[in-house]
């Protein structure tokens, strides 16, 4: 079993079954609570929906709730397996809906081939939904499908496999046409593939401009021509009578290609009889029609786009459903009609030529990504998508006449909508993409570790680090293949046989504490101990980064990184910090790990630390010094301290945005916050960096929230150190090796910078 296809089977079966689960909203914890929700009180918003249908919107969950709906029939690469074999990418696509747009999604497969019983049944469902994702439904059924509901449901639907492409793809058309100055209605436009993508995109070319009598259209017959019997009526609105039968010949002078079909169908001597600076949407996946590097071989003057997220230019249908249905939501759109559709296409083409923020060329390792032949669609972890795409849709929805409700203040809708996901959402997708730009070579000290090794597969093979393993040999070997681990063509290092190198570092070890009570013989054994070898490894350049501790207490790990490798120039204190992965955002805590008790000038070190360490990951921190205290209402040593701390930071670093002393609740509240504090500065930049008054106040807090609260814990992170050295938690789990692994490697590019 490949290590993807065992991973993949454990990720979706770990645990609760599945992707996806339902939440309550509302407190349940009382017999009053329970009441309400239930009998009796449920009883009262029943009434008033049955009194007024739209209260329904007021009263239910309705107006957040899309279904996505499929019979299976067209999933994705996979064709025709069923309903049941459908759900689990069904459930993705909720999930998708969830993290990039704040929708709720209910999967829905329907066990039938027949359109009349599959339409009939989503019409009796319909109710609950406030919208309709139909998905991976073969063509042409899905022509109908989608045309049929349209016309007699009153919420809006979409057919995203048709439509989510066409999109994105009209998009890079636009933006591509103004790089090379050409007109779209001179162009000519060859699409390879007639299915229900190829026959929306096609559609979207026209509305944007496209001369229909330009535009050929090929399946895997040939090109579709008047003169072929017995047509479909889709493809019939295609069909050419130019005098080209073939795609070889249809692509002549081509301006413009989009493939919807297969891989490797278009070659290099078809991309060079096209016309000059051509334009290539090559969208067939895993493997596009032409492969990018062919592509550019072909030809220096090419603009390419594929779906693959490995090259420039990707059309990737996120960037387009999650805040289409967004938009039409908010504005309880009855249908996602062609000025909806249009306006996304615009909102997605101009949001390409304005500036990028820092976190997204941080999340693609690019110092300046801006408008480009190798930047015609933004990038999928953009966070202004959601305020880009979802007011143009929102907006069109309503000048259309198609919105039963309106927005009034669109910059009130903005800050929702980027409150939705909290700003930092996203956090361990950017820095897991900036890993992959920049991958650095990590030491595990703990190789012969199932965990750890089963961690170093996948940043392998995710290309996020290159693995270096300490250990035994025979030993590693045997873990890999007892649990069938495919780990090939990474160094395994066993210092116990590494005298010379042993030797080496002990000399260098003994040099930097020889007046620390270390003598030679002693620099020799600890050299045997592979929390020694590791840092000593990224010392002197071997490796970029190291990680430990999955079986080893804290002191004992973090004690030779720091000897070795020792603290940057000018810091006095090193200090650990976890990044919290909340339903809110990341939140960065700091000290959780190392300083007891800090002092006032420890905790202005701590703080600097920490907030030079959030910039690194392109974030701005809103710091708040925490204490049992808000703004002197108590006094005590904790309080004082803060409160002592925060004036020095101000003195010394102006333009940071710190306070305190202050409570955690009020620091995380900002409505009650702006209440009780107006003069505070965090009232106007939500608090992302809590900084602890000692260690235990640290290290409660952040295991609370983690088992309690079920955030996600990243750490510690080391902060501090002149190089990368990470030290893990106690028994992590692979999934948080990996994350780790990633913060040590942008770590790692940040010092080499």
């Amino acid at each position: 079993m490949s290590s993807l296809k065992e991973d993949a089977l454990k990720y979706h079966s770990k645990g609760r079954p599945g992707k996806i689960a339902v939440v309550p909203t509302k407190p349940t914890n009382t017999k009053r609570d329970l009441s309400l929700a239930y009998s009796p009180g449920v009883a009262e918003p029943c009434i008033a929906i049955a009194e007024n249908k739209e209260d329904v919107y007021k009263y239910t969950a309705k107006g957040n709730l899309v279904a996505v709906i499929s019979n299976g029939t067209a999933v994705l690469g996979l064709g025709d397996i069923g309903p049941e074999a459908s759900k689990p990418v069904m459930e993705g696509k909720g999930v998708l809906f969830k993290i990039f747009a704040d929708i709720d999604v209910f999967d829905i497969e329907i066990n039938t081939k027949d359109t009349e019983e599959f339409i009939k049944t989503v019409k009796a469902i319909s109710p609950t939904f406030g919208g309709i994702n139909l998905e991976d439904i073969k063509a042409p059924e899905c022509f109908e499908i989608e045309s049929r509901l349209k016309e007699e449901l009153d919420i809006p639907i979409m057919h995203d496999d048709q439509h989510g492409t066409a999109i994105i793809t009209g998009a890079g058309l636009l933006n591509a046409l103004e790089l090379v100055g050409k007109r779209i209605e001179d162009v000519k436009v060859v699409f390879n593939g007639a299915g229900a993508s190829a026959m929306s995109c096609a559609k979207i070319f026209l509305s944007l401009g496209v001369n229909k009598d330009n535009l050929i259209m090929c399946d895997s017959k040939g090109v579709i021509r008047k003169d072929i019997p017995n047509l479909d009526e889709s493809k019939l609105f295609f069909a050419t009578d130019h005098p080209v039968t073939t795609l070889t010949e249809a692509m002549k002078n081509a301006d413009v290609f989009v493939g919807l079909s297969k891989g490797n169908v278009v070659t290099k001597e078809m991309v060079r009889s096209m016309a000059n600076d051509p334009i290539v949407f090559a969208l067939a996946n895993p493997d596009p029609e032409i492969s990018y590097q062919d592509a550019l071989d072909s030809r220096p003057d090419i603009i390419i786009a594929t779906g693959r997220s490995d090259h420039p230019n990707q059309v990737n249908n996120v960037l387009g459903f999650p805040y289409i249905f967004r938009g039409a939501l908010d504005v309880r759109a009855t249908k996602i009609n062609e000025e909806m559709k249009l306006a996304a296409v615009h909102a997605l083409a101009q949001l390409t030529k304005e500036p990028v923020p820092e976190i997204v060329n941080m999340a693609y390792n690019e110092k300046n990504i801006s408008f480009s032949r190798t930047y015609i669609i933004p990038k999928p972890l953009d966070p202004r998508l959601i305020t880009t795409v979802s007011p143009a849709v929102a907006k069109a929805a309503m000048e259309s006449g198609v919105a039963k409700g309106t927005i009034n203040d669109w910059e009130a809708y903005h800050n929702e909508l980027l409150n939705r996901l909290g700003k930092e959402s996203n956090f361990i997708r950017v820095i897991g993409s900036k890993a992959r730009k920049n991958p650095k070579r990590v030491v595990f000290a703990e190789a012969d570790n199932y965990k750890i090794l089963r961690a170093a597969q996948i940043v392998k093979d995710e290309g996020l680090a290159i693995p270096i393993l300490l250990g035994d040999k025979q030993k590693i070997q045997d873990i890999l293949d007892e649990n069938m681990i495919k780990l090939k063509d990474v160094q395994i290092i066993n210092p116990l046989e590494e005298e010379a190198k042993r030797a080496q570092f002990a000399a260098l070890f003994y040099e930097k504490r020889q007046r620390k009570g270390i003598t030679l013989y002693e620099a020799n054994k600890l050299m045997r101990d592979r929390n020694h070898f590791a840092p000593m490894m990224v010392e002197t350049g071997e490796a970029d980064a190291m990680i430990s501790g999955l079986t080893k207490n804290y002191p004992s790990t973090i004690r030779p990184a720091l000897q070795i490798l020792g603290k940057e120039e000018g810091i006095n204190k090193v200090a650990g910090m976890y990044v919290m992965l909340t339903n809110q955002g990341a939140l960065f805590f700091s000290d959780t790990t190392v300083n007891k008790d800090p002092n006032v000038d420890d905790v202005v070190d701590i703080t600097k630390l920490t907030y030079d360490a959030v910039k690194k990951f392109n974030i701005n921190p809103s710091i708040a010094l925490l204490s049992y205290s808000n703004f002197g209402s108590a006094d005590g040593n904790t309080p004082n301290k803060m409160a002592q701390a925060r004036e020095i930071l101000k003195q010394r670093y102006p333009f940071m945005v710190v306070d305190g002393d202050i409570q955690a609740n009020i620091a995380l509240n900002q409505k009650m916050l702006k209440e009780n504090f107006p003069f505070s500065e965090l009232c106007d930049s939500p608090v992302n960096t809590l900084i602890f008054p000692n260690l235990s106040a640290g290290n409660i807090a952040y295991k609370l929230l983690q088992q309690a609260g079920g955030a996600e814990a990243i750490g510690p992170v080391l902060l501090g150190l002149k190089k990368s050295a990470h030290v893990l938690q106690l028994g992590s789990s692979v999934r948080e090796i990996v994350n780790m692994v990633i913060i040590a490697v942008v770590d790692a590019q940040s010092k080499e910078a």
